[in-house]
């Protein structure tokens, strides 16, 4: 039988930690860290293909272990703020994992290496942690442990490099740090030893990488002062004393090494200058094969703080390392700061790059121009907590709202040749200035946002967002248009001290002048109103375009708020908007309701005394549920409406005395026939609550009849999100999904079955696996309104539920449910 849930979809960028969080191995995938995870991701079939739990804290620095055959790497080395490194080896799915524990504060570099080519590895790791100290471990079988404590006094060691001495098993350690030196140790007799200090660079070096060549081992380093040095390190054999001649010479730092009884000199090869700030790494190319021996190609990659990645190579005929023989690739636009890291693809064709703000860039080299690097589809997601998640009514696209302040929108690509669909995300609505809260869905392309402000924003999408999204879903133009939509605008920019997404009509565009005019120099020409550019879009758009020409124009503010925005929801008809802030008094825990039509606040219900948590209107739209931090819920029944709109009135609540939950209430829902509505608390507690029915419900005794349907179901630990599916299990059971404030997701089915509640209405379906549920609070649990998969026209009548989700550890997923098998 088929697992009843698997993952379909997880959406996460890489760890701002600095250098050394993204690592490509040579089997093709590609490691980062994503907040407690480690992430492996095949960038050939573009989807996640394993997260890997372990850490506790933040994931900052991530290596595969490299083999000296350059076979593919089967091990992989992860440090973290939780101060403890772990060595996973993964074979097509996760063997074991080895915790390194040891270091008093959080690790930030870690290399590692295989000391033979033998089937058990023997493995020696380096790590650099910010107790000023760099431990040297090693792993033989299943067993690793610390050899050495190297002590850096109060300074700290940025990065670390193992590699070894050529021609020889003796192996030699590069660290580089906030004392601007390299500090080069050598192992002898078992222990490494300081041999050489290499002086130059004038800030903090930021990363230091080994390549052999041949006979020659060399070394690049980067560091703050915005440059890069290349050194050498050859055999120097033993000849006689040299005459004095008046030519320059590099000057050459000599050493010995015992246990070979060869003497070794290091000097300078180059120094590579063209970047105009911080350079945060630098990676060779990895060698690869010809004619059975290996080779290191001369080409190396920095990722610097000035927005750009440079591709070295040594000029053909001078052998000089120019930046005109180099590739330059970057970001244009956007309120983003730099590189943090880069990588070559084992190949050498593609290259990867994780921006300031965790997102990662690919770009692809053409196969024709070799000078010609263009972007490619990567995954992508939120940088910080992501803190509401909703599908589109028609269940073809997510949107999610994150603390990283941006709103994205997720949807499935469909290709024409293939009938594997990948979900990418295609639109960036909102890039905001406050850390977002909440978000509704007003109908098909209309959403409204709640952030750290007191006002709520609407959001419609342009024409060129209805255009790019038919072209990459597959959905037909004539499905996705109304007719009225005509007069839409083509897309939306940001002006220049602005915050509100202003729209932009096919003639507002500016026409660029001819490049021999003298209008160049006006202010407005350096400075243009306008940077939206419509794209036509067959595939996902990579992160630069995201960045600035996807946004969606702002068409409303709603005021009226006094505090920042906590929850909002939309009714079924999208006629209304209720809305709550944060609240410590009872009249600004009001509730506001406000018109879809003319925008205006509607009505103001008043009844809790603090922050209202979660509102949810019933599927036939005729009650309204809102749950408090004050422990209790109310119930508001619509009225016949008046001229202006509907009218609510409270017709159930809990009270002091009435209350089942003892802490706050921080998730609700309604079940499909709006007969029970479902509380999940931090108390651990989920309560099913009814009946609701209109037809049961005279006026004036509602109050009695709406009590605890169902026992009182104990989650285990606090219950931080609830949600009902649309669609019920073959044999008439509600599916209910429980998020834990611990990152785990439950599946129950609930079934009334006689008039006093029992125990046996609840089962437990399924417990979502450890590492494919969240790694911490789940935030929000959204169900598709209708059977099937987004992207496969499954019929109504499919076994396919899909359930997004998304929590506080950056991540958006999506789970396919199987509802045959719950």
């Amino acid at each position: 039988m088929a697992a009843p849930v698997s993952l379909c979809h997880i959406a996460c960028c890489a760890n701002r930690a600095g250098g050394g969080a993204v690592a490509w191995g040579r089997g093709g995938l590609l490691a980062f860290g994503s907040c407690h995870d480690v992430i492996l991701y095949d960038p050939a079939v573009r989807r996640a293909v394993a997260a890997l739990r372990g850490h506790t804290g933040r994931v900052n620095c991530v290596r595969w272990v490299r083999r000296r055959d350059r076979a593919f790497e089967t091990e992989l080395v992860s440090g973290g703020s939780d101060k403890q490194l772990i060595l996973w080896e993964w074979k097509d799915t996760l063997v074991k994992s080895i915790p390194l524990k040891g270091h008093t504060e959080a690790v930030f570099a870690v290399d590692a290496v295989c000391l033979s080519d033998e089937p058990d590895l023997n493995v020696l790791i380096a790590s650099a942690a910010s107790d000023s100290t760099v431990r040297i471990w090693s792993q033989h079988g299943s067993e690793a442990k610390c050899i050495e404590i190297l002590q850096f006094g109060n300074g700290f060691v940025m990065d670390v490099c193992l590699s070894f001495l050529p021609g020889s098993d003796v192996a030699i350690l590069a660290c580089g740090g906030d004392d601007s030196k390299i500090s080069l140790f050598i192992q002898q007799s078992g222990q490494f030893q300081k041999t050489l200090i290499l002086p130059g660079h004038e800030d903090w070096i930021r990363g230091v990488e080994w390549a052999v060549c041949g006979e020659e081992l060399f070394l690049a380093s980067c560091a703050q002062d915005c440059l890069i040095r290349i050194w050498k390190v050859y055999t120097k054999s033993k000849q006689l004393p040299e005459t004095e001649d008046d030519s320059i010479k590099l000057k050459e730092n000599v050493f010995t090494v015992n246990d070979a009884d060869t003497s070794y000199a290091v000097s300078l090869e180059s120094v590579l200058a063209g970047h105009e700030n911080w350079v945060y790494a630098v990676h060779w190319q990895p060698s690869f094969s010809k004619d059975g021996s290996m080779q290191q190609p001369m080409r190396i990659l920095s990722a610097s703080m000035d927005k750009t990645v440079i591709i070295w190579e040594p000029d053909k005929e001078s052998g000089v390392w120019l930046e005109q023989a180099s590739v330059r690739v970057g970001e244009v636009g956007g309120n983003t700061l730099g590189f943090f890291d880069c990588q070559f693809s084992p190949d050498g064709s593609m290259i990867i790059a994780h921006a300031f703000h965790g997102a990662l860039h690919l770009w692809k080299q053409d196969t024709v121009n070799k000078k010609e690097w263009t972007p490619e589809v990567v995954i992508s997601g939120h940088f910080n907590s992501v803190e509401d998640v909703k599908w589109d009514p028609e269940g073809e696209f997510i949107i999610s709202v994150s603390a990283d302040q941006t709103t994205r929108l997720f949807a499935p690509w469909k290709r024409k040749e293939e009938t594997e669909v990948t979900w990418h995300e295609i639109a960036r609505p909102q890039v905001h200035g406050y850390d977002l809260r909440c978000l509704a869905m007003i109908g098909r392309f209309e959403f409204v946002s709640g952030a750290d402000e007191k006002v709520l924003r609407v959001f419609r999408a342009p024409k060129n967002f209805i255009e790019n999204f038919s072209n990459i879903t597959g959905i037909p133009m004539e499905k996705l248009c109304s007719p009225q939509s005509t007069d839409l605008p083509e897309g939306a920019t940001v002006p220049a001290l602005g915050l509100s997404n202003k729209a932009v009509f096919e003639g507002d565009m500016a026409v660029q002048p001819d490049e021999d005019e003298e209008s160049f120099n006006t202010i407005s020409n350096q400075y243009p109103e306008i940077y939206f550019q419509p794209l036509i879009l067959t595939e996902p758009p990579p992160e630069d375009h995201l960045l600035q020409n996807t946004l969606w124009p702002e068409i409303q503010k709603l005021y009226g708020h006094g505090y920042e925005i906590f929850c909002v929801a939309c009714n079924n008809s999208n006629t209304v908007i209720a809305s709550a802030c944060k609240a410590s008094k009872k009249e600004h825990a009001a509730i506001i309701l406000w018109s879809t039509t003319s925008w205006k606040k509607l009505q103001s219900l008043s009844f809790h005394n603090l922050t209202v948590t979660q509102l949810a209107f019933s599927p036939d739209d005729s009650f309204l549920l809102a749950v408090s931090r004050d422990r209790n819920w109310s119930l508001w029944r619509k009225q016949d409406s008046s001229e202006s709109g509907p009218v609510f009135t409270c017709c159930a609540y809990t009270d002091k005395n009435t209350a089942v939950h003892s802490r706050i209430i921080w998730s609700c829902d309604w079940t499909p026939d709006s007969k029970y509505f479902i509380t999940g608390s931090r108390d651990k507690k989920v309560i099913i609550w009814g009946q609701c029915d209109l037809s049961v419900i005279t006026e004036g005794n509602e109050l009695d009849s709406i009590k605890p349907c169902s026992t009182v179901l104990d989650a285990g630990d606090s219950v931080t999100a609830v949600g009902i599916s649309h669609v019920l299990t073959p044999d008439g059971r509600y599916i209910v999904a429980v998020g834990l404030e611990s990152g785990k997701i439950i599946l129950y089915t609930w079934k009334q079955s006689g008039k006093e509640p029992a125990p046996a209405d609840w089962t437990t379906s399924v417990e979502i696996d450890n590492s494919q549920s969240h790694a911490l609070a789940v935030k929000r649990l959204s169900w598709r309104h209708h059977a099937g998969r987004a992207g496969h026209h499954d019929e109504s009548s499919s076994k396919w539920l899909q359930l997004a989700t998304c929590g506080a550890e950056h991540c958006v997923k999506i789970f396919n449910v199987n509802r045959f098998a719950l």
